[in-house]
Protein backbone atom coordinates (compact mmCIF):
# COMPACT_ATOMS: atom_id res chain seq x y z
CA UNK A 1 0.00 0.00 0.00
CA UNK A 2 1.46 3.69 -0.90
CA UNK A 3 1.81 5.99 1.49
CA UNK A 4 -0.02 8.95 1.79
CA UNK A 5 1.22 12.13 1.41
CA UNK A 6 0.64 13.76 4.41
CA UNK A 7 2.99 10.53 5.59
CA UNK A 8 6.01 11.44 3.08
CA UNK A 9 6.04 14.97 3.88
CA UNK A 10 7.00 13.96 7.29
CA UNK A 11 10.21 12.96 6.21
CA UNK A 12 13.18 14.99 5.71
CA UNK A 13 15.85 14.17 3.06
CA UNK A 14 19.37 13.17 4.63
CA UNK A 15 21.92 15.92 4.29
CA UNK A 16 24.70 14.84 1.78
CA UNK A 17 28.02 15.54 3.14
CA UNK A 18 29.55 18.71 1.71
CA UNK A 19 33.06 18.93 -0.19
CA UNK A 20 34.80 20.03 2.62
CA UNK A 21 33.46 17.67 5.29
CA UNK A 22 34.23 14.61 3.62
CA UNK A 23 37.63 16.02 3.16
CA UNK A 24 37.84 16.72 6.90
CA UNK A 25 36.52 13.02 7.97
CA UNK A 26 39.54 11.59 5.52
CA UNK A 27 42.30 13.94 6.96
CA UNK A 28 41.20 12.84 10.14
CA UNK A 29 40.74 9.21 9.41
CA UNK A 30 44.38 9.69 7.80
CA UNK A 31 45.44 11.17 11.09
CA UNK A 32 43.72 7.76 13.31
CA UNK A 33 45.28 5.22 11.13
CA UNK A 34 48.67 7.29 11.37
CA UNK A 35 48.09 7.41 15.27
CA UNK A 36 49.30 10.93 15.15
CA UNK A 37 49.11 12.84 18.30
CA UNK A 38 49.50 16.55 19.18
CA UNK A 39 53.29 18.50 17.32
CA UNK A 40 52.88 15.47 14.65
CA UNK A 41 53.17 16.96 11.16
CA UNK A 42 50.27 16.09 8.75
CA UNK A 43 51.90 14.97 4.70
CA UNK A 44 53.03 18.29 2.59
CA UNK A 45 49.78 19.82 0.95
CA UNK A 46 51.21 18.66 -2.71
CA UNK A 47 51.56 15.05 -1.27
CA UNK A 48 47.90 15.14 0.69
CA UNK A 49 46.10 16.08 -2.11
CA UNK A 50 47.50 13.79 -4.26
CA UNK A 51 46.14 11.24 -1.95
CA UNK A 52 43.05 12.12 -1.72
CA UNK A 53 42.30 13.21 -5.34
CA UNK A 54 41.39 16.49 -5.36
CA UNK A 55 43.63 20.29 -5.79
CA UNK A 56 45.84 21.54 -3.55
CA UNK A 57 43.09 24.66 -3.56
CA UNK A 58 40.77 22.69 -2.86
CA UNK A 59 42.57 20.94 0.47
CA UNK A 60 43.68 24.20 1.65
CA UNK A 61 40.46 25.29 2.34
CA UNK A 62 39.55 21.63 4.39
CA UNK A 63 42.87 22.95 6.04
CA UNK A 64 41.73 26.07 6.68
CA UNK A 65 38.43 24.67 8.30
CA UNK A 66 40.36 22.82 10.77
CA UNK A 67 42.73 25.54 11.39
CA UNK A 68 39.92 27.57 12.48
CA UNK A 69 38.60 25.18 14.72
CA UNK A 70 42.19 24.95 16.52
CA UNK A 71 42.64 21.10 15.08
CA UNK A 72 45.53 22.25 13.66
CA UNK A 73 48.29 24.81 13.38
CA UNK A 74 49.29 26.06 9.70
CA UNK A 75 52.24 27.88 9.68
CA UNK A 76 54.48 29.55 6.48
CA UNK A 77 57.26 26.70 5.60
CA UNK A 78 56.42 24.36 8.79
CA UNK A 79 52.90 23.06 7.36
CA UNK A 80 50.21 22.15 8.68
CA UNK A 81 50.71 20.20 13.05
CA UNK A 82 48.02 18.61 14.81
CA UNK A 83 47.43 20.59 17.92
CA UNK A 84 44.66 17.67 19.15
CA UNK A 85 43.06 14.52 17.88
CA UNK A 86 39.57 14.82 17.99
CA UNK A 87 36.24 12.52 17.23
CA UNK A 88 35.27 13.22 13.70
CA UNK A 89 31.51 13.59 14.89
CA UNK A 90 32.87 16.72 17.00
CA UNK A 91 34.82 18.31 13.89
CA UNK A 92 31.68 18.03 11.92
CA UNK A 93 29.36 19.51 14.36
CA UNK A 94 31.53 22.29 15.17
CA UNK A 95 32.17 22.95 11.45
CA UNK A 96 28.50 22.69 10.78
CA UNK A 97 28.18 25.41 13.92
CA UNK A 98 30.90 27.42 12.61
CA UNK A 99 29.24 27.78 9.06
CA UNK A 100 25.93 29.10 10.52
CA UNK A 101 27.62 31.52 12.96
CA UNK A 102 29.18 33.31 10.05
CA UNK A 103 26.30 35.15 8.64
CA UNK A 104 25.85 36.75 12.15
CA UNK A 105 29.14 37.14 12.74
CA UNK A 106 29.30 39.46 9.69
CA UNK A 107 26.59 41.04 10.01
CA UNK A 108 27.92 42.52 13.41
CA UNK A 109 31.05 43.42 11.51
CA UNK A 110 28.78 45.77 9.10
CA UNK A 111 27.05 46.73 11.76
CA UNK A 112 30.05 48.06 13.81
CA UNK A 113 33.19 48.39 11.30
CA UNK A 114 31.21 50.68 8.67
CA UNK A 115 29.98 52.98 11.36
CA UNK A 116 34.21 52.76 12.75
CA UNK A 117 35.38 53.95 9.46
CA UNK A 118 33.17 57.08 9.25
CA UNK A 119 33.89 57.95 12.65
CA UNK A 120 38.33 57.31 11.63
CA UNK A 121 37.39 59.84 8.56
CA UNK A 122 36.03 62.54 10.94
CA UNK A 123 38.39 61.76 14.04
CA UNK A 124 41.84 60.73 13.02
CA UNK A 125 44.75 61.94 14.68
CA UNK A 126 48.22 62.31 12.64
CA UNK A 127 49.43 59.33 14.87
CA UNK A 128 46.15 57.29 14.21
CA UNK A 129 47.04 57.67 10.53
CA UNK A 130 50.55 56.08 11.27
CA UNK A 131 49.40 53.01 13.04
CA UNK A 132 46.98 52.15 10.37
CA UNK A 133 49.85 52.97 7.61
CA UNK A 134 51.96 50.56 9.82
CA UNK A 135 49.57 47.77 10.19
CA UNK A 136 49.41 47.91 6.15
CA UNK A 137 52.91 47.70 5.95
CA UNK A 138 52.90 44.40 8.28
CA UNK A 139 50.63 43.06 6.32
CA UNK A 140 52.24 43.84 3.12
CA UNK A 141 55.56 42.53 4.61
CA UNK A 142 53.80 39.24 5.62
CA UNK A 143 52.04 38.68 2.20
CA UNK A 144 55.49 39.04 0.24
CA UNK A 145 57.36 36.18 2.22
CA UNK A 146 54.32 33.77 1.10
CA UNK A 147 52.10 34.68 4.20
CA UNK A 148 48.35 35.23 4.98
CA UNK A 149 48.55 38.70 6.54
CA UNK A 150 46.42 37.70 9.07
CA UNK A 151 48.57 39.88 11.70
CA UNK A 152 48.87 42.39 9.79
CA UNK A 153 45.09 42.61 8.81
CA UNK A 154 44.33 42.37 12.84
CA UNK A 155 46.11 45.56 13.24
CA UNK A 156 44.87 47.06 10.62
CA UNK A 157 41.12 47.12 11.70
CA UNK A 158 42.32 47.81 15.56
CA UNK A 159 44.41 50.85 14.15
CA UNK A 160 40.79 52.21 12.40
CA UNK A 161 38.67 51.21 15.56
CA UNK A 162 41.29 52.90 17.42
CA UNK A 163 41.05 55.88 15.43
CA UNK A 164 37.35 56.11 15.66
CA UNK A 165 37.82 57.41 19.48
CA UNK A 166 34.77 55.89 20.37
CA UNK A 167 35.67 53.86 23.50
CA UNK A 168 31.67 51.71 23.39
CA UNK A 169 32.39 51.13 19.78
CA UNK A 170 35.94 49.34 20.39
CA UNK A 171 34.83 47.93 23.44
CA UNK A 172 31.67 45.90 21.17
CA UNK A 173 34.78 44.99 18.38
CA UNK A 174 36.85 43.17 21.70
CA UNK A 175 33.75 41.20 22.53
CA UNK A 176 33.38 40.01 18.94
CA UNK A 177 37.01 39.93 18.56
CA UNK A 178 37.26 36.06 18.79
CA UNK A 179 34.26 35.37 16.50
CA UNK A 180 36.15 38.08 13.89
CA UNK A 181 39.44 35.96 14.33
CA UNK A 182 37.56 33.00 12.56
CA UNK A 183 35.98 34.87 9.55
CA UNK A 184 39.64 36.33 9.34
CA UNK A 185 41.29 33.05 9.04
CA UNK A 186 38.40 31.85 6.19
CA UNK A 187 38.37 34.43 4.37
CA UNK A 188 42.54 34.98 3.92
CA UNK A 189 42.59 31.51 3.55
CA UNK A 190 41.24 31.84 -0.15
CA UNK A 191 43.39 31.87 -2.64
CA UNK A 192 44.17 35.51 -4.22
CA UNK A 193 42.41 36.96 -0.82
CA UNK A 194 45.01 38.17 0.90
CA UNK A 195 46.56 40.60 -1.72
CA UNK A 196 42.77 41.58 -2.67
CA UNK A 197 42.43 42.15 1.41
CA UNK A 198 45.27 44.31 1.25
CA UNK A 199 44.03 47.13 -1.71
CA UNK A 200 40.80 46.78 0.05
CA UNK A 201 42.70 48.20 3.00
CA UNK A 202 44.65 50.70 1.22
CA UNK A 203 41.05 52.40 0.13
CA UNK A 204 39.72 52.13 3.68
CA UNK A 205 43.16 54.29 5.17
CA UNK A 206 42.94 57.13 1.49
CA UNK A 207 38.94 57.82 2.74
CA UNK A 208 40.08 58.06 6.65
CA UNK A 209 43.24 60.81 5.65
CA UNK A 210 41.26 62.56 3.01
CA UNK A 211 38.83 62.79 5.87
CA UNK A 212 35.70 61.61 3.73
CA UNK A 213 33.58 59.64 6.40
CA UNK A 214 31.22 58.44 3.34
CA UNK A 215 33.89 57.43 1.30
CA UNK A 216 35.57 56.08 4.55
CA UNK A 217 31.84 53.78 5.45
CA UNK A 218 31.33 52.77 1.68
CA UNK A 219 35.20 51.27 1.25
CA UNK A 220 34.71 49.67 4.72
CA UNK A 221 30.77 48.05 3.94
CA UNK A 222 33.11 47.00 0.26
CA UNK A 223 35.98 44.96 2.30
CA UNK A 224 33.23 43.16 4.55
CA UNK A 225 31.63 42.10 1.25
CA UNK A 226 34.46 40.94 -0.22
CA UNK A 227 35.90 39.21 2.88
CA UNK A 228 33.00 37.86 3.71
CA UNK A 229 32.74 35.36 0.59
CA UNK A 230 34.10 32.15 2.22
CA UNK A 231 34.24 28.58 0.89
CA UNK A 232 32.24 27.20 3.59
CA UNK A 233 29.05 29.43 2.17
CA UNK A 234 29.10 28.39 -1.09
CA UNK A 235 26.75 25.60 -1.69
CA UNK A 236 29.35 23.67 -4.62
CA UNK A 237 32.52 24.26 -3.43
CA UNK A 238 34.73 23.32 -0.31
Amino acid sequence: MARSTAARTQMSRVQRPRLYEQLTQQILAYVESEKLGPGDRLPAERDLAEDLGVSRATLSQALVALEVLGVIDVQHGTGAVLVYRPSIASVIRALREHENRIPDIVEARETLEVKLAALAAERRTDEDLDHIESALSIMEREIAESGRGEHGDELFHQAVTASAHSSVLEQLMVFIGEMVLETRLESLGQPGRPERSLQSHRRILEAIEAGDAEAAATAMEDHIEMVSDVALLRSESV
